[in-house]
């Protein structure tokens, strides 16, 4: 797994700013969580793998201390059956069909005829997805059924071939545009399940278009929550007619880029700082 190279950063800054600091394992055993201020989410990449120990962790410490982003956030947004409830908000996103594990369903109406991404609804850094072509639909159908045999709900997807022009990744901090990247295709291979594949290739710095913003912030204004995520990353795409369409939203331990973007990390410790330090307090 990549290493986080957002959280020292994080860490050094919130110390400079004489907030007193440290990096638990959520896992970590005996971590008394009432005694801490503020718990901030960051690079709990296995949760995907042990999904419902993680929630319930995520439960148990939204009620010791303040847990952000809060349990009912994580939760939603750890199985990407939330790409349906942004679609029926009216929030553009990558077409998606789902099919639950003891389900009927027709094969050929699942992959339909052109290039699919099939992936388990809940997964992180692309575990067990892969694309496959036309030809290769034998090979998606034999992936389904693997994961339905497992127990696991599937997605499949258009593979939308624009994202080899750069996946754009827009970072907002209290519900307010940060900073965004462009990255490389991360399938780039066809046919081909590879859980060690890099997640974030050839990062760069990006300008979204005003149209990309829109669009992130409407996936954003459909998270059934009051109050804004503390962070957010919300993944979009070009579709065919180069439409910007959300690939996912990352709200529970998305890599934040703040090492590519010094501004994004003072916004970032500043947020946290006041939710620390109320204003007034």
């Amino acid at each position: 797994m990549e290493w986080d190279t957002d959280l020292p950063l994080l860490v050094e800054a919130l110390r400079a700013n004489g907030v007193t600091t440290s990096a638990v394992a959520w896992d970590a055993q005996a971590v008394a969580w009432d005694g801490f201020d503020l718990a901030v989410i960051r690079s709990t990449w296995d949760y995907a793998e042990r999904v419902d120990e993680y929630l319930a962790w995520a439960d148990r410490t939204d009620r010791l201390t303040s847990l952000w982003n809060p349990a009912p956030v994580v939760r939603w947004s750890s199985d990407k059956r939330y790409l349906s409830d942004l679609a029926e908000q009216g929030v553009a996103v990558v077409p998606t069909r789902f099919v639950e594990p003891g389900t009927p369903y027709d094969e050929a109406e699942l992959l339909g005829t052109g290039a699919v991404v099939v992936k388990p609804v809940v997964s992180a850094g692309a575990l067990d997805t892969a694309r496959y072509e036309p030809d290769q639909h034998a090979a998606a159908k034999r992936h389904v059924r693997t994961l339905l045999d497992q127990g696991r709900a599937v997605m499949v997807q258009p593979y939308l071939r624009l994202v080899e022009e750069g996946e754009r990744a827009l970072v907002f901090i209290s519900g307010t545009f940060s900073h965004a990247i462009r990255k490389g295709p991360v399938l780039t291979e066809s046919g081909v399940i590879d859980n060690d594949r890099v997640p974030h290739p050839d990062v760069i710095p990006y300008q979204p278009t005003d149209e990309e913003i829109s669009a992130a912030l409407a996936a954003l204004a459909a998270v059934p929550t009051p109050e804004s995520p503390l962070f957010a990353r919300v993944d979009l795409v070009l579709d065919e007619t180069r439409k910007p369409v959300v690939m996912e939203l990352e709200l529970i331990e998305p890599n934040l880029f703040l090492g590519l973007q010094p501004d994004g990390l003072k916004r970032l410790v500043d947020a946290m700082t006041a939710k620390v330090r109320p204003t007034g307090s």
